[in-house]
């Protein structure tokens, strides 16, 4: 996929030597990303997920040998769209990480499974709590040791599960993940 719009699947074997009389592509995928792409995909489970610029992220599932779109994000993401990571528990319990260029920048976590759903993203805390600075272009998530880092302008984002100790007379609130 790249700037045309498009995204190409071609068989790897079979890469170059010109024919004249046809295009060796296996599949082609018309406008699947309407303003182009200028980021990487991510691959999880047999879904192939990209965010092209001014877009929703996308899930295309591979099924009998097709690609095909199997869910999308609600929100788009500006220029230059993003670029998406995994993290999972082996080929359970998938999150898709991906960040926008936007001031402050966003740090979005969708289930892997539907981009629909999405599980967290950075501008959900009180307060700005999880705001960690400007946006900056081709941003990618990395993801170590339990934690996704974010690089922005000037700063990196540090992103993990909050903990605190609970004494025997908190009342915890069992809807807010955050707090047991």
């Amino acid at each position: 996929a790249g700037k045309d719009r498009n995204i190409y699947v071609l068989d790897q074997s079979n890469l170059g030597k010109f024919n004249p009389a046809m295009d060796a592509i296996y599949q082609l995928l018309s406008n699947a990303l309407p303003n182009g792409t200028w980021s990487s995909p991510a691959w999880f489970n047999g879904k192939l997920y990209y965010g092209g610029v001014s877009d929703t992220l996308k899930a295309f599932a591979f099924s009998n040998g097709k690609f095909s779109l199997a869910s999308h994000s609600a929100n788009s993401f500006g220029y230059p769209g993003t670029t998406p990571s995994i993290s999972a528990n082996g080929t359970s319990e998938g999150i898709v990480w991906a960040a926008d260029n936007v001031s402050p920048a966003v740090l979005h976590a969708y289930d892997a499974s539907d981009v629909s759903r999405e599980l967290y993203n950075s501008n959900q805390a009180p307060g700005g709590r999880d705001h960690f600075g400007d946006g900056n272009k081709y941003i990618v998530p990395t993801i170590a040791d339990g934690k996704v880092y974010v690089g922005t302008t000037n700063t990196v984002g540090v992103f993990g599960l909050l903990t605190r100790k609970l004494h025997r007379d908190d009342e915890v609130d069992q809807t807010d993940p955050l707090n047991y």
